[in-house]
């Protein structure tokens, strides 16, 4: 039995994961200051004995009181329309966030992961994208908020493993979906599930061809699990290599609601990346892990969330 820290825990990712540590009999503090997380993700787990929550923001000085196991960083906005409300807060949390909860995992002697994202490697020249590929960022542009936000995480995760023998481990997140996302999300995913459902138009960036690899929840939490418990300290990709265009992704969410909705082209906004495909090779090899649920399935599952939600 751990105890295990999560912050973001009431986001979309940090929530299944809080669900996945109770699952295995451990005991989860959830840290969050809810800027876009939700305690109705939580709502479920509070009256659990194993659940507690802290409100809080982690750029400020963090004190939990005893031992801790396990430290999770996945505190930080995800969605280019909260980063782009929020660049300051997302710099902070990458960067002060990052160096407060490191702190915390030195004086408790805990194991450390930070939650890195695809977006390291920015609008890639390289396809798919291996771990020792090192980016294609604009720093200055408007994604470089996220972007360099989170490869100042990974710089930092290893100065504190290097020079302070922090244990430590970085998941690169490829594009997850799921129950739990944000209705207004902003991202692909729940932008077409909440048009299709309301048979609006359903909005396509650019003429739809550039490329996501989307992987279900379930999959990514158990191969963020396993990584935690392996003893990998470089980056891992953890994703769905089974890449769709956007045009083809927004087809078959209409096709799969039963809606009416039309495609609606608009701009493609600025460092929008092109491709996106994870090389989950070391995945594979040092964590035995693979994308196992079929996409079709997975969006059904969420699609039925987001109709109960919407009350649809």
């Amino acid at each position: 039995m751990a105890r295990v820290l999560i912050t973001g825990g009431a986001g979309f990712l940090g929530s299944h994961l809080c669900d996945k540590f109770i699952a295995a009999g451990d005991d989860v503090i959830c840290m969050d200051n809810f800027i876009t997380g939700s305690p109705d993700n939580i709502a479920h787990l509070f009256g659990n004995r194993k659940f507690k929550f802290i409100e809080h923001d982690v750029t400020e000085y963090i004190y939990v009181d005893g031992d801790l196991d396990y430290i999770l960083h996945f505190a930080s906005p995800a969605s280019p329309i909260d980063y782009l409300k929020l660049p300051i807060q997302t710099l902070k949390v990458g960067s002060l966030g990052t160096h407060k909860t490191l702190g915390l995992a030195k004086a408790k002697n805990a194991r450390f992961l930070i939650a890195s994202t695809s977006e390291v490697y920015g609008d890639p020249l390289e396809h798919p994208q291996q771990e020792n590929y090192w980016g294609n960022v604009n720093p200055v542009g408007f994604r470089g908020v996220y972007d360099e936000a989170k490869r100042f995480a990974e710089a930092m995760t290893m100065a504190y493993h290097r020079y302070h023998n922090v244990d430590t481990r970085i998941v690169r997140i490829f594009n997850t979906y799921g129950p739990r996302m944000r209705l207004e999300d902003g991202r692909a995913i729940p932008n077409f599930i909440n048009q299709s459902l309301r048979n609006q138009p359903v909005t396509v960036y650019g003429n739809g061809t550039q490329t996501r690899s989307v992987c279900y929840v379930d999959d990514l939490v158990e191969g963020i699990y396993r990584l935690l418990l392996s003893e990998e300290v470089m980056p891992v990709n953890i994703g769905n290599p089974d890449e769709i265009t956007m045009l083809e992704l927004a087809n078959e969410i209409i096709e799969l609601t039963g809606s009416k909705s039309q495609i609606d082209f608009m701009e493609l906004p600025s460092d929008d990346p092109k491709v996106r495909k994870p090389d989950t090779t070391r995945a594979k090899e040092l964590l035995n892990w693979s994308a196992k649920v079929d996409r079709k399935q997975g969006l059904k599952n969420t699609i039925e969330d987001f109709r109960k939600r919407l009350h649809l």
